[in-house]
C-alpha cells in the first residue's frame, strides 16, 4: 500500500505537472487519480487530463485535483475531470479516494470537501471505508437539466432500444437511470454512448440499467458520460436509489451493488443521500514530462 503521508514533488523541467505526485486509488472498483496541486496556483489542462487517460497505468475513470479551500472550513476544493477531459461536477466514489487521501495525511476523521456542486461532508467508517454525505437530489427539469419541460422527471420516454421510461436525477451531475427486468438482455456498451448524447440532455447524460432484487437490493451497471463503462459510480448509485424510492421499487435504503463492488445508499429523511463504500490505493507515482507529450496522429 502507498504511504500517503510520502508525498513529494522534484524539480522536473518540461511539464508543469511533471514532478507532481499522482497517486491511483479504486472506490469499488471505480478508477481515480489524485493530484493533490494545493498551493500550486493553476489546473490541468483538457489536453493533460487526457494525456494521463492513456499514460501507461493510469488510465481512470475520474481524476480528481485538489486545489485550495475556498471557503473557512474547508480541506479541499476538487475539481474532476472525465477521461475525454470533460468535466464532472460530482463523483461520490472519487470524493471517498480524496479523503482517504487527506485523511492518510492529517489522521482526520472528518473532513469537508467541496466542488462546483457545493460541499460534501465525508466520514470515517472505517480503515477503507468512507461515508460521503451527496445531499439533496436535483428532480426538476431544469435542475437535472432536460431540454424540454416534462410532466414526471421519473418517467421520461426516450423510445429507444426497447427500454422503458427514463427515471432522470441530478446527483450534481445528470442520470438517465432504466429499470429493466434483466440487465444483461441490453447491450450497454453499444447503447450507453447513443443515449450519453441524446437531445433531451443539453449536458449529456450518465446511463444506467438496474435490476431491483427486492425493496433493499439493486444490481446496477452504469455508462458513465466522458468515461464509458465503469466498474462503479457513486454518483449513479445514489440516483439510482433515489429513482427507486420514487417509483416505489424499494424503500429509502438499500445496497447498490456494481460490477466493482457494492455501495450502501441512504435517502435520509432530511433529503439528503448519503453513501457509503470502501477505497483502496494501488499505488503512487512521480509524472514525467513524456506522459504529456502530444497523442500520435
Amino acid at each position: 500500500m502507498t504511504d500517503l503521508s510520502a508525498a513529494s514533488a522534484i524539480d522536473t523541467p518540461g511539464h508543469p505537472l511533471a514532478g507532481r505526485e499522482i497517486v491511483k486509488m479504486n472506490g469499488a472498483g471505480n478508477a481515480i487519480l489524485v493530484l493533490d496541486l494545493r498551493g500550486a496556483g493553476f489546473l490541468p489542462r483538457v489536453e493533460d487530463a487526457r494525456a494521463l487517460a492513456r499514460a501507461p497505468g493510469l488510465a481512470y475513470d475520474q481524476l480528481m485535483v485538489l486545489s485550495d479551500p475556498q471557503a473557512p472550513g474547508q480541506d479541499a476544493f476538487m475539481t474532476i475531470y472525465n477521461q475525454d477531459g470533460s468535466l464532472s461536477a460530482s463523483c461520490g466514489n472519487g470524493t471517498r479516494c480524496v479523503a482517504h487521501y487527506l485523511a492518510g495525511l492529517s489522521g482526520a476523521e472528518a473532513l469537508q470537501l467541496a466542488t462546483s456542486a457545493g460541499p460534501l461532508a465525508v466520514r470515517r467508517e472505517g480503515a477503507l471505508s468512507y461515508s460521503v454525505d451527496m445531499g439533496p437530489p436535483r428532480l426538476g427539469w431544469r435542475e437535472i437539466p432536460l431540454a424540454r419541460e416534462v410532466a414526471d422527471t421519473g418517467r421520461v420516454e426516450l423510445g429507444r432500444f426497447g427500454l422503458p421510461a427514463a427515471s432522470c436525477v441530478s446527483m450534481g451531475n445528470p442520470h438517465a437511470i432504466f429499470f429493466v427486468p434483466e440487465i444483461e438482455a441490453f447491450d450497454l456498451a453499444a447503447i450507453g454512448p447513443v443515449l450519453e448524447h441524446d437531445p433531451i440532455f443539453p449536458q449529456r447524460a450518465n446511463i444506467s440499467l438496474a435490476q431491483v432484487f427486492s425493496r433493499e437490493a439493486i444490481r446496477l451497471k452504469v455508462w458513465e458520460r466522458g468515461t464509458g463503462l465503469t466498474l462503479a459510480c457513486g454518483t449513479a448509485a445514489c440516483a439510482t436509489l433515489v429513482a427507486a424510492a420514487r417509483a416505489g421499487l424499494t424503500g429509502r435504503r438499500a445496497k447498490i451493488s456494481l460490477p466493482g463492488g457494492d455501495l450502501a445508499i441512504e435517502w435520509r429523511a432530511d433529503d439528503h443521500v448519503v453513501m457509503t463504500g470502501p477505497v483502496e490505493v494501488e499505488f503512487s507515482r512521480i509524472l514525467t514530462p513524456d506522459l504529456f507529450a502530444p497523442a500520435p496522429a
